[in-house]
């Protein structure tokens, strides 16, 4: 059956092994057998840019050259952990990369798909880091500083966010209604795709008098989160990252 995958929220690093291994195997396996594959971000744990060639990520990148080569498109968003990614990493794999919002036609139907941290307004402290990060001036220094230091600062960073999110409620680190509801209407879409949140549901609710939904996908810490879309609908599966 003609089919399409969407993934979200891997944060894959040489700390996770077993998400590593998943995803491996998920490329050689699944992704081979999809019409096209769609990134939503958050593919890394951290990514400070296209440079950094360490062994892992020659890894990873070999995972999607492999995948493109066999004739699978591959689309990418942006998330907040890997904005950085650009234009040599995907030259280098065949991963053609999309803006912050898109709609695609998908069996008929307009999709709206994007990252989904931009939805998450309530999170005030957040959202005014994303306007410095997405900026044109500060990923630009970023990427003018050594390597080594976009380490350090990437890892700061990590251990700051997990402090600052301990003390969160819940409800200020997830979407906002009302501009999920806002984006859609503007994309003039009946169906959004985003992750981020990490937390997997289809959310079906009236637009406007109409029906719409919202499918969000989860990450890949303790287990895969995988949607797949196909002229017969959608699924949003999960499974065990081992075996």
């Amino acid at each position: 059956m003609r089919h399409t995958l969407f993934i979200a929220d891997l944060h894959l690093g040489e700390d996770w092994p077993e998400i590593t291994s998943a995803f491996l195997r998920f490329m050689a396996e699944e992704a081979p057998l999809a019409e096209a594959l769609y990134v939503l971000g958050d593919l890394f744990e951290a990514w400070i840019g296209d440079d950094d060639n360490q062994p892992f990520n020659q890894t990873i990148k070999q995972a999607f050259t492999n995948l493109t080569r066999s004739g699978v498109p591959v689309y990418f968003i942006h998330g907040n952990r890997d904005f950085l990614l650009g234009e040599r990493f995907a030259q280098q794999t065949g991963m053609q990369l999309l803006p912050e919002q898109q709609v695609i036609d998908l069996y008929g139907e307009k999709i709206l798909i994007m990252h989904g941290d931009s939805l998450c307004t309530r999170d005030e402290q957040y959202m005014a880091f994303r306007r410095k990060a997405r900026g044109w001036w500060w990923p630009r220094l970023m990427l003018a500083l050594p390597l080594w230091y976009r380490r350090r600062v990437a890892k700061k960073a990590r251990q700051r966010s997990l402090h600052i999110n301990r003390n969160k409620p819940d409800y200020i680190m997830d979407v906002t209604p009302a501009e999920a509801e806002r984006v859609m209407r503007e994309a003039g879409v009946s169906t959004l795709i985003h992750g981020h949140t990490h937390r997997p549901a289809v959310h079906q609710f009236e637009l406007d008098g109409h029906p719409a939904r919202r499918i969000v996908l989860g990450d890949w810490y303790s287990q895969k989160s995988l949607l797949v879309v196909s002229e017969g609908g959608m699924a949003l599966k999960s499974g065990a990252l081992t075996g």
